[in-house]
């Protein structure tokens, strides 16, 4: 299934997409991949797979300490692919989430085939806009992998433009200022945010950084409060896991019940 599908029949049943991220290969290759799939068993509609980076400057201390861990157990960039193709397998989209540089060292053109043999969805790429490079715009297009973008409550109205024409799949807005983590309160300037980028768009408009659980997704789903079409959740989800250092059960019981209650939320919205 597309991601743009997923996100229309959520939209038909009335609420939010939910989307999930965790790092490849955290907390190592096989636990990686069993927790991205109990995601998907639980409720997940969308996963972000992300690639671990040495310079993650968006990145907060939770997701940063896990894709850490991932690179001190041996990731390398090829890994991600493999782990793409375990969630396409399931039928739910898969997207990669990473910085550029990895991108440009393994070969932009090389990288979007391989991402599209493997049964790749797309890449959220969040260092890079749309008139950076290129390349990747060209790439993207010869193998119909989406491109996902993204905005921010400090975007002016003419980038917010800019940036969803280049987008395809669905934008995504961030929230916050600041790097990624799961916060206590969704954050005032997501409404607005969201209100400014769907007025430029037909496209969904997905909210990330910050949420927490499923109170906080019914919020940011609410189409009486934010609006977003999708909730997008990182850093609580690697908490998860982080809390459960060795004890790969105990931390996909938490991952599990964390994804039901997420799921819940964005469809009580």
């Amino acid at each position: 299934m597309s991601v743009s599908t997923t996100f229309a029949t959520a939209r038909a049943e009335g609420r939010a997409a939910l989307v999930g991220y965790l790092p490849c290969g955290f907390p190592d290759a096989a636990g990686g991949d069993a927790a991205l799939l109990a995601m998907v068993e639980a409720g997940c509609d969308v996963i972000e797979i992300g690639l671990p980076y040495s310079d993650p400057v968006m990145d907060g201390p939770t997701v940063q300490a896990a894709a850490q861990q991932a690179l001190d157990n041996g990731f390398r960039t090829r890994d991600v692919l493999r782990t793409v193709e375990a969630v396409a397998a399931t039928g739910t989209p898969a997207l990669v989430m990473t910085y550029w540089n990895p991108v440009e060292r393994y070969g932009v053109e090389r990288f979007a085939a391989d991402l599209a043999n493997a049964g790749g969805a797309g890449l959220i790429t969040p260092d890079i806009t749309p008139d950076a490079d290129p390349a990747w715009e060209q790439a993207a297009d010869a193998h119909a992998l989406d491109k996902v973008y993204l905005v921010a409550p400090s975007s002016t109205d003419e980038r917010i433009a800019m940036t969803v024409a280049h987008c395809r799949g669905f934008v995504y807005a961030t929230a916050v200022m600041g790097v990624t983590g799961a916060r206590a309160t969704t954050s005032d300037l997501a409404g607005p945010l969201v209100a400014r980028t769907k007025r430029a768009t037909d496209l969904p408009v997905a909210v990330g950084l910050g949420i927490s659980n499923g109170d906080q997704a019914a919020e940011v789903a609410a189409k009486d409060g934010i609006g977003a079409d999708g909730v997008i959740v990182g850093s609580a989800f690697v908490r998860a896991l982080l809390d459960h250092p060795g004890d790969l059960r105990a931390g996909l019981r938490a991952l599990t019940a964390l994804t039901e209650d997420l799921a819940a939320g964005v469809r009580r919205a």
